[in-house]
C-alpha cells in the first residue's frame, strides 16, 4: 500500500494542474480547515483582479445584470455557512485498491475542507434576476472562463434551480474563507459553495450565473463526475451510459480513519488502549452526523466514538470524533468505521463500483496495524 507522506507536506497528484492533498493526519487537526486544503483543478490557476471581475446573471430571468465585486459585497445580506467541500474522487484510491481499479487521479481521504464561507447568498442574487422557469424543472448553471481546461474550453457546472432557490440550501456566492478573502487556489475572487453536493459543482472563479431548462452543457458536467453503472467497466463501453446516468450532485454519508495511520507500528498506553481519530460527513442535506461507530472485527461488533462537537458545526459541516478501543497484540490487525447521519442515512461495508470512482465511501479503514 501506498504510504501517506509525513504531515506537514502535501500530496501531489499532478504537476499542472494542481492536484493535491494534505496528510489526513494535518487534516483533522482543527475543526476549520486552513489554507492548506485540498486543491483540485482542471486547468491553470488564474491571478484576477476583485476590481475589474464581473458575473453575468442572465438566461431565463426578467432582468439580467451584471455584478461587480464590490456589487456582491455590499448590495447583498452576507450570509455565513460551514459546510464541509469534498472532491467526488475523494477516497478513490480506497476503491481501486479494495475492489477493481479505476479510472481517475488517486485520491486518498484527504480531499476535502471544512471551512466557514461567507458571502451573498445565491438565493437573493436570482431573486433580484427573477427567473421565469419553473424551479422544480430548471437549473442553475455556473461558469468560469478565465482558463482553458484540459477537456473544454471553460468550466462550469449546474444544480438544479430548486435547490438555488431553497432558503435552506445555503447555497453561497463565496467572498471569503475562514473570515479571509478567498486565495487564487480557492476561487478569487468569487466562488460558488454548494452545501451537500459534490465539489465539482462549486465552481471557483465564477463569472456567469445563468439559469436555464437544461443542465450544463461542459464536459465535466456531462462527461465525468458521474457514478456510472457497473456495467460501464471501460472507455469504450461508458459511451452509451454518459448521457443516461445524471450528474453527481449530493454526495453520501461517509467517514475516514485518520489515526492510526495504515501499516504502522502502534503501542496501546497501559490499559491496552488504542486511540482511534477521524472525521465523519453526512449524506447531502441530511446532517450532521449523529453518530460514529469503530469496529476491530469487520464489523462484527462496534464501539460508540465520541463526537468531538464544535460550536460552529451544523448539519453541512463534518464532525470530528475519537475512540479509544481494548486491543491485543498482534499483526495486520484492521480498525473500520461507520458514520449515521440524522436522517438515518448508515455508511455501508462497500458502495457499488463505478467506472470514475467517484463517491466512494466504504468504511473507514485503517489496516496492515501492528499492535504492540
Amino acid at each position: 500500500m501506498t504510504q501517506i507522506p509525513s504531515i506537514g507536506t502535501m500530496m501531489p497528484l499532478t504537476g499542472k494542474p494542481l492536484n493535491r492533498e494534505p496528510p489526513v493526519t494535518e487534516l483533522i487537526s482543527s475543526f476549520l480547515t486552513n489554507r492548506d486544503g485540498y486543491d483540485r483543478n482542471h486547468g491553470s490557476i488564474p491571478h484576477l483582479s476583485s476590481i475589474d471581475h464581473i458575473v453575468k446573471v442572465d438566461g431565463a430571468v426578467k432582468t439580467p445584470f451584471t455584478l461587480t465585486i464590490e456589487n456582491l459585497r455590499n448590495d447583498y445580506p452576507q450570509h455565513s455557512v460551514v459546510c464541509a467541500l469534498q472532491c467526488a474522487g475523494n477516497r478513490r484510491h480506497t476503491m481501486r485498491t479494495h475492489l477493481t481499479e479505476v479510472q481517475g487521479l488517486d485520491w486518498f481521504d484527504g480531499a476535502v475542507m471544512n471551512c466557514k464561507w461567507t458571502g451573498p447568498l445565491l438565493r437573493d442574487v436570482l431573486a433580484a434576476a427573477t427567473p421565469t422557469l419553473d424551479p422544480k424543472t430548471a437549473h442553475v448553471a455556473f461558469a468560469c472562463h478565465s482558463q482553458e481546461c484540459q477537456e473544454d474550453s471553460w468550466y462550469g457546472a449546474s444544480i438544479p434551480l430548486s435547490r438555488a432557490l431553497d432558503p435552506e440550501a445555503d447555497v453561497v456566492l463565496a467572498l471569503e474563507m475562514n473570515g479571509e478573502t478567498l486565495t487564487p487556489n480557492h476561487g478569487f475572487p468569487v466562488r460558488v459553495v454548494t452545501p451537500g453536493v459534490a465539489g465539482a459543482r462549486a465552481v471557483k472563479w465564477l463569472d456567469r450565473i445563468t439559469v436555464q431548462d437544461v443542465e450544463s452543457d461542459n464536459h465535466y458536467m456531462k462527461r465525468d463526475y458521474k457514478i456510472l453503472p457497473p456495467e460501464a467497466t471501460d472507455a469504450e463501453s461508458a459511451e452509451k451510459f454518459w448521457d443516461k446516468t445524471p450528474p453527481l450532485q449530493e454526495m453520501p454519508v461517509n467517514s475516514v480513519i485518520a489515526i492510526p495511520k495504515p501499516e504502522t507500528t502502534i503501542a496501546r498506553d497501559e490499559d491496552g488502549l488504542v486511540d482511534v481519530q477521524g472525521y465523519a460527513l453526512p449524506s447531502g442535506k441530511d446532517g450532521p452526523v449523529v453518530r460514529v461507530e469503530v469496529s476491530i472485527d469487520d464489523g462484527a461488533s462496534w464501539t460508540d466514538a465520541e463526537l468531538l462537537h464544535h460550536p460552529e458545526e451544523g448539519k453541512w459541516s463534518w464532525v470530528l470524533w475519537r475512540a479509544e478501543l481494548k486491543m491485543e497484540p498482534g499483526k495486520c490487525r484492521t480498525i473500520v468505521s461507520r458514520a449515521t447521519d440524522k436522517a438515518g442515512n448508515v455508511q455501508e461495508k462497500e458502495p457499488q463500483w463505478n467506472l470514475r470512482g467517484c463517491g466512494y465511501n466504504g468504511f473507514g479503514i485503517a489496516e496492515g496495524l501492528q499492535i504492540v
